[in-house]
């Protein structure tokens, strides 16, 4: 058995909004290639807005730009990453028309 190892392309794009010279809130949008697709799929990860930023459409419009990103990038896909207690998060993607499937693992090394 021979394992080999290959180099995928995988580029990062860290959207962030600002207001009065603050940064507010942050997604990064990253851009995966495999062997699957021609096209890249996009995964977002790491969705944060200031707490006195909440509820001001300031997450909407980091996925919405997230979303437009990926559409313009070409991904085939859009996947959305959030830890299983972020209800919250999970509405504002459902909102934007995500919808749940499959189950994550994770294992920190």
């Amino acid at each position: 058995m021979i394992v080999k190892k290959e180099k995928k392309d995988c580029s990062v794009i860290k959207i962030t909004i600002e207001e009065g010279g603050q940064n507010i809130g942050r997604v990064y949008l990253y851009l995966v290639s495999n062997d699957l697709h021609a096209e890249p799929y996009g995964l977002i990860e790491d969705l944060y807005v200031e707490e006195a930023a909440r509820g001001k459409g300031v997450g909407t419009k980091l996925v919405q730009t997230a979303i437009d990103e990926a559409k313009l990038k070409g991904c085939y896909k859009l996947i959305a990453m959030s830890r299983d207690s972020r209800t919250q998060v999970h509405a504002l993607y459902e909102k934007n028309g995500f919808k749940k499937y499959g189950i994550e693992f994770r294992m920190e090394i």
